[in-house]
This record gives C-alpha cells, sequence and structure tokens, in this order.
C-alpha cells in the first residue's frame, strides 16, 4: 500500500498515510480500520463532539508504543479545522491559552485519525459561536471498579446511582467507558457548582454502601469497591466521548447502553464492545445516547 494517499473528504482534501500500520497489535487493527470506523461512526459521534474543545490522546506507533495528549491543535491542522482558544489555568507547558480543536464535521474527524489519534476527550461544556465557553450543559459519574471489583460491580453501583438521579428529577444515560468501568451522564441545568453535587451524592452512596462504593481518590481505599468520580465535572478535565475508540488490547469503545443491558450484565466480558461491534449495534439501534 502507498505510504501516502491523497483523498477528499466532502470536498475537503486530505493526505493519509501510513495505512497499512498496525496500530492494535493483538487484533491487527489497523490505522484504515481506525479511520474507517470513525468515518463510519461519524453520524452519531459527531453530535457529541459539537461544541465542545477536543483533547486527544495519539499513538502513532500504536497501543504498545509511547503516546501522549494532545489538546493544543497541531501546527499543520488545516485551517478549514474550527478552533478556539481559550485560557489553559495550570498549563503543564505554562500555556496563557490553547488553541483547541473543535471537530464537527467528517473531514476533522478523518484528519484526527489520520493522527492516530486512538481517543477522543471532551469536557461537559461546549463553547458558543464564538469560542467562548458556556456553563456545562452535561454532568458525569466515572465508575471505576477496584480489582477484585469488575464493571459488574459497577453496573448495580450504576443503577443506585440511576434511582438517586431520578429522585433529584434527572435522568441518568450509561455507556461503558471502553476500558474496565462504566459512566453515567445526565443533562444539567446550572442548580450548583457540579462537581459539588456529584461529589454529594458520591459520598451519600458510599455512607448507604461503606463496603461496595468509595467516593475519595485514594487507590488504597479502592480494592473490592466501585470508585465513583465525582470530579471528572471540574471544567478543566475531560471524560472519553461516547463511540471514542481506547487504546486496549483489542479496538474496545466507549459504548452507550441500555438499562435493560446494565441490569443483565453478569460477566465483565457481557459489556465489551469492539469497533465492528459498535458499527453494527448503531445500524440497528441507532444512537442509544441521542443529542449529549
Amino acid at each position: 500500500m502507498p505510504k501516502k494517499v491523497p483523498v477528499k473528504v466532502d470536498g475537503r482534501e486530505l493526505t493519509l498515510s501510513n495505512l497499512d500500520k498496525v496500530l492494535y497489535p493483538d487484533y491487527g487493527f489497523t490505522k484504515a480500520e481506525v479511520i474507517d470506523y470513525y468515518s463510519r461512526i461519524a453520524p452519531v459521534l459527531l453530535p457529541h463532539l459539537e461544541g465542545r474543545p477536543l483533547t486527544v490522546k495519539r499513538y502513532p506507533n500504536g497501543v504498545a508504543g509511547q503516546f501522549f495528549f494532545e489538546k493544543n491543535a497541531p501546527e499543520h491542522t488545516p485551517d478549514w479545522v474550527r478552533r478556539v482558544n481559550l485560557p489553559a489555568p495550570g498549563s503543564t507547558k505554562n500555556r496563557e491559552s490553547i488553541d483547541f480543536a473543535v471537530v464537527e464535521d467528517l473531514p476533522a474527524l478523518v484528519y484526527y485519525a489520520n493522527l492516530a489519534a486512538l481517543e477522543l476527550h471532551v469536557p461537559q461544556w461546549r463553547v458558543d459561536e464564538h469560542g467562548r465557553a458556556l456553563p456545562p450543559d452535561m454532568i458525569v459519574f466515572d465508575l471505576d471498579p477496584g480489582a477484585p471489583a469488575t464493571i459488574v460491580e459497577c453496573g448495580e453501583v450504576a443503577l443506585m446511582l440511576r434511582d438517586l438521579l431520578k429522585t433529584e428529577g434527572l435522568s441518568a444515560r450509561p455507556k461503558t467507558s471502553g476500558s474496565k468501568g462504566m459512566q453515567l451522564y445526565a443533562e444539567w441545568d446550572c442548580r450548583e457548582e457540579p462537581s459539588a453535587y456529584a461529589k454529594r451524592l458520591a459520598q451519600l452512596l458510599e455512607k448507604q454502601h461503606p463496603k461496595r462504593i468509595v467516593s475519595i481518590m485514594a487507590k488504597a481505599a479502592r480494592p473490592g469497591k466501585v470508585f465513583i468520580d465525582w470530579s471528572q465535572n471540574n471544567p478543566a478535565k475531560t471524560t472519553v466521548a461516547p463511540y471514542s475508540l481506547r487504546a486496549r488490547e483489542r479496538p474496545t469503545v466507549s459504548t452507550p447502553l441500555t438499562w435493560k443491558e446494565v441490569e443483565a450484565c453478569e460477566r465483565p466480558e457481557d459489556l465489551v464492545f469492539t469497533a465492528p461491534d459498535v458499527l453494527a449495534r448503531v445500524e440497528k439501534r441507532g444512537d442509544l445516547f441521542g443529542r449529549a
């Protein structure tokens, strides 16, 4: 296969490179297959990226190689990819602001897939048409199992959290993290500071179920329990986007679920979905997350 392949995507000219490079060696999944996945999943993925400043994890030599987080859009980013300049408090590179990409169309998504940006992460807020940050419109709870707990236990905690949120007038939607855990999202009405609110709910469940749930980050507190990470609601933090690939041994995907699937989960394998699985799910069921 040629090293560089010029293509036209929705009228935009791109040059794809190293398409036969294997990015998931245990699965034989190539860069061409990564680009194909993102191209085909775009109709349901893009609404979840729209208006949200993008952070990516790039794996130029595959999931077994070195990776790096990238918030600043690369210098060679085409001028037709939307960018927004936002303050960067606490930047590791001492930048006062960062030019984030906002991926809202297929050419921009393919551009990033070609950079081996396997994982796409976004915050719980959007920017307006002028690039100014808006208040958060989503709240997220990241459920992380401490071994020997698994996603099965995450599902049990997710159901408790769903019921608690319902009493608060919030409707939660679950998805796998694509790694070990699970995430719950709810549309947010800015009734209070979201991290403080999420922390309060996590602490309440921890108090009710101290042997199963933990709300503090200390690793030593986690074995056999599910950590409810409320801190993802900090405006400076991001969470893996629905339908994003994950850099695991297999090309697993952060996959929206039905509550019936969560209730029925008995083995961790029940809620593991690879890129081909997710394409088939979406073809059959559409986007279980609707517009986030």
